[in-house]
Protein backbone atom coordinates (compact mmCIF):
# COMPACT_ATOMS: atom_id res chain seq x y z
CA UNK A 1 0.00 0.00 0.00
CA UNK A 2 1.04 3.65 -1.17
CA UNK A 3 2.36 5.76 2.09
CA UNK A 4 1.06 9.45 2.27
CA UNK A 5 3.92 11.93 2.69
CA UNK A 6 3.91 12.67 6.28
CA UNK A 7 5.92 15.99 5.51
CA UNK A 8 2.72 17.13 3.88
CA UNK A 9 -0.28 15.12 5.71
CA UNK A 10 -0.44 16.99 9.22
CA UNK A 11 -3.57 19.07 8.55
CA UNK A 12 -2.08 22.54 8.81
CA UNK A 13 0.68 21.70 6.50
CA UNK A 14 -1.47 20.03 3.58
CA UNK A 15 -3.24 23.56 4.04
CA UNK A 16 0.01 25.46 3.40
CA UNK A 17 0.94 23.46 0.76
CA UNK A 18 -2.73 23.80 -1.14
CA UNK A 19 -2.85 26.90 -0.85
CA UNK A 20 1.16 27.85 -2.06
CA UNK A 21 0.36 25.16 -5.11
CA UNK A 22 -2.76 27.49 -6.36
CA UNK A 23 -0.16 29.78 -7.07
CA UNK A 24 1.58 29.78 -10.18
CA UNK A 25 4.91 27.87 -10.64
CA UNK A 26 7.73 30.25 -9.62
CA UNK A 27 5.14 33.15 -7.67
CA UNK A 28 5.12 33.76 -4.13
CA UNK A 29 2.83 34.89 -1.08
CA UNK A 30 3.66 37.20 1.51
CA UNK A 31 4.11 35.56 5.46
CA UNK A 32 1.19 38.17 6.49
CA UNK A 33 -1.22 36.76 3.36
CA UNK A 34 -0.37 33.26 3.61
CA UNK A 35 -0.94 33.80 7.98
CA UNK A 36 -4.83 35.65 6.74
CA UNK A 37 -5.39 33.22 4.23
CA UNK A 38 -4.90 30.36 6.51
CA UNK A 39 -6.29 31.97 9.41
CA UNK A 40 -3.51 30.84 11.91
CA UNK A 41 -1.28 32.48 13.95
CA UNK A 42 2.00 33.34 13.24
CA UNK A 43 4.07 31.19 15.45
CA UNK A 44 2.04 28.35 14.32
CA UNK A 45 2.56 28.94 10.76
CA UNK A 46 6.08 29.56 11.59
CA UNK A 47 6.38 26.15 13.14
CA UNK A 48 4.81 24.02 9.68
CA UNK A 49 6.73 26.24 7.51
CA UNK A 50 10.18 25.31 9.13
CA UNK A 51 9.08 21.91 8.75
CA UNK A 52 8.55 22.42 5.04
CA UNK A 53 11.41 24.30 4.49
CA UNK A 54 13.24 21.49 6.21
CA UNK A 55 11.87 18.64 3.55
CA UNK A 56 13.07 21.16 0.71
CA UNK A 57 9.20 21.98 -0.15
CA UNK A 58 9.35 25.55 0.62
CA UNK A 59 11.49 27.90 0.21
CA UNK A 60 11.38 31.11 2.47
CA UNK A 61 12.54 34.97 1.30
CA UNK A 62 13.20 37.77 3.52
CA UNK A 63 13.94 41.16 1.94
CA UNK A 64 12.70 44.91 2.95
CA UNK A 65 10.42 47.32 0.84
CA UNK A 66 12.22 50.54 1.73
CA UNK A 67 12.31 49.93 5.71
CA UNK A 68 10.01 47.11 6.38
CA UNK A 69 10.81 43.83 6.60
CA UNK A 70 8.94 41.58 4.31
CA UNK A 71 8.84 37.64 4.04
CA UNK A 72 7.74 35.66 0.95
CA UNK A 73 7.07 32.00 0.90
CA UNK A 74 7.26 30.04 -1.97
CA UNK A 75 6.88 26.42 -3.21
CA UNK A 76 9.66 24.63 -4.57
CA UNK A 77 9.65 22.29 -7.83
CA UNK A 78 10.34 19.22 -4.92
CA UNK A 79 7.46 20.63 -3.06
CA UNK A 80 5.24 20.73 -5.92
CA UNK A 81 5.93 17.41 -7.00
CA UNK A 82 5.43 16.23 -3.83
CA UNK A 83 2.49 17.48 -3.44
CA UNK A 84 1.35 16.19 -6.84
CA UNK A 85 2.20 12.77 -5.91
CA UNK A 86 0.37 13.14 -2.15
CA UNK A 87 -3.00 14.24 -4.23
CA UNK A 88 -2.43 11.20 -6.40
CA UNK A 89 -1.68 9.01 -4.11
CA UNK A 90 -5.02 10.20 -2.05
CA UNK A 91 -6.81 9.46 -5.42
CA UNK A 92 -5.40 6.00 -5.37
CA UNK A 93 -6.34 5.74 -1.72
CA UNK A 94 -9.49 6.70 -2.39
CA UNK A 95 -10.12 5.04 -5.87
CA UNK A 96 -12.62 1.88 -5.30
CA UNK A 97 -10.61 -1.16 -6.17
CA UNK A 98 -11.30 -2.45 -9.62
CA UNK A 99 -12.89 -6.02 -9.97
CA UNK A 100 -10.39 -7.42 -12.45
CA UNK A 101 -13.36 -10.88 -12.95
CA UNK A 102 -16.06 -8.37 -14.50
CA UNK A 103 -18.42 -10.28 -15.58
CA UNK A 104 -18.06 -13.35 -13.19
Amino acid sequence: MTELDPVIHAQARLRVTATLATLADGDRMTFPRLQEALGMTAGNLSTHLRKLEDAGYVAITKTHQRRTPVTYVELTRTGRRAFEDYTETLRTLLSPPVDEEVGS
